[in-house]
């Protein structure tokens, strides 16, 4: 039994393996490779180390380091992976150069939820704008950069992204062009607004939603007008954004104001 399934989402692709009797040649990747063991053990050579990966372990590989790897004593193991190229996570950081994970294999619960959660995100089709919240999450996680690149300007750039956010109140919401405005890379925009907003710009963004389909609701008790002026794709959209913030669906709500 030796399945192997990949999908891709905003440049990273996500590997799900499981397999018994397959063993990877020694060979190299030039991407960063993270990724967690979900069941059974993972054994590899590393620069000249012999290393296993239990379940629940978190695994690093730098780019271009030489590594085998199988399913230790024949057990079936099962892991995650994700494949991330070396500018992109430069892009996602203040670094100037290439990062190198000195561990090759750690246990850490963070990490190994975040890379989860992003891992779920690809396979499962979300968003580009939920993949690189995900994706950020990770980043930061890792700890790879403890610097800031922001100035006093801070409170009015802030300002002024929510502004534009909210001004995409029917339309898809573009980070390119928002980090665009704000001379940032698109990461560093992300980062940027998390830090200072304690969310994401996309949390952000369908947060305002909600909140004005809230008050068309409750001023004119029309969840369908709602859905058009906040530019919900249908009601289950909407009853599914609102039920997350306020407990119960847009049509609960509204059927309290009646």
């Amino acid at each position: 039994m030796n399945e192997f399934t990949f999908k891709n989402a905003i440049n990273i692709t996500a590997l799900h393996a499981k397999l018994d009797d397959f063993m990877y040649k020694t060979h190299d990747h030039q991407e960063y490779a993270i990724g967690v063991t979900l069941h059974g053990i993972q054994a590899y050579n590393l620069k000249n180390d012999f290393i296993l990966n239990h379940s629940n372990g978190v695994m690093f590989f730098n780019p271009e380091e030489n590594h085998d790897g199988r399913a230790y004593n024949n057990q079936i193991l099962e892991y995650v992976m994700l494949y991330i190229k070396p500018e992109q996570l430069l892009e996602a950081t203040n670094l100037k150069h290439l990062y190198q994970f000195a561990k090759p294999t750690i246990y850490d619960e963070t990490i190994k939820h975040n890379i989860l959660r992003l891992t779920a995100a690809i396979f499962n089709g979300e968003t580009d704008d939920i993949c690189n919240s995900l994706f950020i999450t990770l980043v930061d996680s890792l700890q790879v950069d403890n610097t800031h690149l922001f100035t006093q300007n801070d409170n009015n750039k802030l300002t002024l992204a929510q502004e534009i956010i909210k001004k995409q109140l029917t339309d898809k919401l573009n980070i390119d062009d928002i980090a665009h405005h704000l001379e940032m890379s698109k990461y560093q925009f992300i980062r940027f607004f998390k830090r200072q907003c304690g969310i994401t710009p996309y949390q952000y963004y369908i947060n305002y939603k909600v909140e004005m389909a809230k008050r068309i609701i409750e001023t004119y008790k029309d969840v369908y007008w709602a859905i058009t002026e906040c530019g919900f794709v249908d009601l289950t959209h909407l009853n599914k954004c609102f039920k997350y913030r306020y407990g119960v669906t847009a049509h609960q709500y509204m059927s309290q104001f009646r």
